[in-house]
């Protein structure tokens, strides 16, 4: 598979130059019409990792190659891309209309954690097959969003924000209820699962200069690439723990093996499971315990 692509890239490949508003600060959002395919164009995109989202409006006939599946559009449908999941899509009709609007994680930086969509998730459902009044309705949503992108008010990245927002309700209300339950509660599962590898693939401990190096929750959620809250959620939903206490009971395990199996001095154990001082492994042992970690030792 090619290297991901940049939105940089992306522009310089589709227009040759970069818009002027790039490096604003405020994050990235634009927005485009699909012109009908002509003779000699490309009928596909090419199979790879964008490091932007991408919501597309599509009328006509397509294959669209999505991670591990293959989804048929016989018809039209709207599509929710990320930039965890490769794809590719294949226009089989010679004709095709639509629009797509790009954005990254920055454009949405304090208004919300996409990752919590289950639309945006590796489990989740990304592309929609609509009904010709479902249709209507997303047309008239990206018309109003090229009324905005166009206007010269000053909030209007507020509004658009709020529209692409109205795209994901939209989509994730046409799911059926269960399926869409069901589509959570796997993508907790997976979630707790790699959770639970990373986990336990610090262990054991078998050499005194060796340190944990996950050890709180945010840890873990930046290595699965999610937000603490939405590992913290999935975990809650499906082992009815919370992060810290499945952290804790598996710290307080590795401890007592120590303790019991090796000659380290407890300083040297508080050091590889990384409590910034004995006294902090003293009281976390005690607490969960009941005793400190020298009379366990003895016991």
């Amino acid at each position: 598979m090619n290297k991901v692509e940049t939105l940089e890239e992306l522009y310089k490949q589709k227009f040759n130059r970069l818009p002027d508003r790039m490096g604003n600060g405020i994050g990235h959002f634009n927005l485009f019409r699909l012109e009908p395919l002509v003779e000699g164009q490309p009928t596909s995109i090419p199979y790879k990792r964008r490091d932007y989202y991408k919501i597309m409006f599509v009328v006509g006939k397509s294959k669209v190659h999505y991670a591990d599946k293959v989804v048929e559009v016989h018809k039209q449908a709207l599509s929710f891309s990320n930039p965890q999941i490769p794809y590719k899509w294949e226009h089989l009709d010679n004709i095709r209309q639509g629009f797509y609007c790009i954005f990254n994680q920055q454009f949405f930086h304090q208004f919300g954690d996409l990752a919590q969509y289950t639309i945006f998730q590796p489990e989740g459902t990304h592309i929609f097959e609509l009904t010709d009044e479902q249709v209507s309705r997303v047309h008239a949503i990206y018309e109003r969003m090229f009324e905005e992108i166009h206007s010269d008010y000053t909030h209007k990245y507020d509004l658009l924000r709020n529209l692409v927002f109205e795209l994901i309700h939209f989509a994730m209300k046409i799911q059926p209820a269960a399926r869409s339950e069901k589509q959570q509660l796997n993508a907790s599962q997976r979630i707790v699962s790699l959770f639970l590898e990373l986990l336990e693939r610090q262990f054991p401990i078998d050499q005194a200069h060796q340190q944990v190096k996950l050890r709180a929750a945010s840890d873990f959620a930046n290595q699965l690439n999610i937000h603490v809250n939405h590992l913290n959620r999935a975990i809650k939903m499906i082992t009815q723990k919370t992060t810290s206490h499945l952290i804790a009971e598996r710290i307080l395990q590795e401890a007592k093996i120590l303790l019991k199996h090796s000659n380290w001095q407890i300083s040297e154990i508080a050091y590889a499971l990384r409590f910034p001082e004995v006294t902090h492994f003293d009281n976390f042992f005690k607490q969960h315990v009941g005793v400190n970690p020298s009379r366990f030792r003895n016991s």
